[in-house]
């Protein structure tokens, strides 16, 4: 079935054209244009990354001898590639590299699982090396996976969000190497909202798979400097630490633009969707959907209990949403596709939904908590707190946290 939009009005504006810091292999972007209906949107115009920017999978001069005559595990996905587009496995075999196994955060190996759906192991059916899923029951490595492994290499694309689960499988498999006397290295990538640090600090009580760590909804580093937090701040098990080594980027500037050239997961499918994901991934602990089971996922959002403002969309199975929100069912809402790029967490699309809907007993759930990493947030909503109130509130702990991410940063 396809999946359709209804759109009532034109957009107006100017086109704005989001810079590409890739030179391989393109992931589709959106022009964008004002949203007239839209208003306080912060717009952050950002410059190229240096001509020579590299990533550390492409500064691999510094990291494959540090490999020679090592057995390797690799965790990975299909975002840990080269710049030339070849997968950092291959890459390394083609190295002489003795790669033992892959392991696999959520949405699999090659990254087209639904979010949260039941990843098996299984092969490579390229190299035949063994997978082994870090997602549901066995989100930590065990012992015996670790067997026979000298030393871990990680490299997934992040995309800096406190709730998207690569870094808390970074955590758990920091946990094993430390307990399993085994190095890491990670090979840095850029944060596309490296530039932007936002949002509730997580609260301890309220830590769970999509919050692992008292840090802001976005918070600004890179997932190398990420891991030396959590090293440095002893966030892991017992206060063990990992031995860490993390092969920088060449030449990255975080406030400069960064394309993304392969999808950081199913649901992220361009730019824009990776600039708006934090502030629209709110919707996920609400009867609200963010455009799951359309291809414009965290690029649009609406729900049948809002009111027909002039867009509507219908969604249905597609990759990634076997069985999205709303399946089947209009839902009135808005089209943030063509904004411009935000540099802060916007709550106004959240703000306003709460105060449209239908029957607000009904638009929270529980979820929403966990998203936020506090009860404030939604009692702050509720109570009828503007935007700029809220994030004034946000302020004393977004100061502390600045202060702790200093000592982390490599760029």
């Amino acid at each position: 079935m396809t999946v359709s939009f209804r759109k009532h009005s034109p957009l107006i504006g100017l086109l704005f054209f989001i810079v590409s810091c890739s030179i391989h292999k393109t992931l589709p972007t959106k022009n964008t244009t004002p949203h007239t209906t839209v208003t306080g949107i912060q717009n952050h115009i950002r410059p190229n990354q240096p001509t020579d920017f590299k990533t550390g999978a492409d500064n691999f001069e510094s990291y494959l001898p540090l490999l020679k005559d090592k057995k390797v595990g690799v965790i990975s996905n299909q975002t840990g590639i080269l710049t030339n587009g070849t997968h950092l496995v291959d890459f390394l075999i083609a190295n002489a590299v003795q790669v033992e196994k892959i392991f696999a955060p959520e949405h699999g190996f090659r990254g087209t699982a639904d979010a949260g759906e039941l990843i098996i192991d299984g092969k490579d059916t390229k190299t035949g090396l063994p997978i082994i899923s870090l997602y549901g029951s066995n989100k930590k490595p065990k012992p015996e996976q670790l067997e026979g492994i000298d030393i871990l290499v990680f490299d997934i694309q992040d995309v800096g969000a406190r709730f998207y689960t690569y870094i808390s499988s970074l955590h758990y498999i920091m946990e094993a190497c430390a307990e399993n006397n085994i190095p890491l290295l990670i090979l840095d990538r850029p944060n596309p909202n490296g530039f932007i640090i936002d949002g509730p600090i997580l609260e301890k009580e309220f830590t769970s798979f999509v919050g692992m760590h008292p840090v802001p909804v976005l918070y600004g580093m890179t997932i190398g400097e990420y891991a030396q937090m959590i090293n440095g701040e002893k966030w892991l098990k017992d206060e063990v630490q990992c031995d860490l080594k993390v092969i920088p980027s060449v030449h990255y500037d975080r406030n400069a633009s960064c394309h993304l050239s392969e999808r950081p997961s199913p649901n992220l499918p361009n730019d824009q969707a990776v600039n708006l994901y934090a502030s629209l991934c709110f919707f996920e602990g609400t009867n609200v959907s963010v455009g799951r089971g359309t291809n414009k996922q965290f690029q649009i959002y609406g729900s049948p209990f809002l009111p027909n403002t002039g867009f509507s969309f219908t969604p249905e199975s597609n990759l990634g949403a076997k069985e999205p929100m709303h399946k089947g069912a209009i839902c009135y809402g808005e089209d943030l596709s063509t904004i411009e790029p935000v540099n802060q967490i916007e709550l106004e699309w959240l703000i306003k939904a709460y105060n449209t809907t239908q029957d607000k007993t009904k638009f929270f759930i529980p979820f929403f908590t966990k998203l936020a990493g506090t009860t404030t947030l939604q009692r702050q909503i509720e109570e009828g707190f503007s935007e700029r109130k809220i994030k004034k509130s946000w302020k004393p702990g977004l100061d502390q946290f600045k202060e702790i991410r200093k000592k982390y940063l490599l760029y």
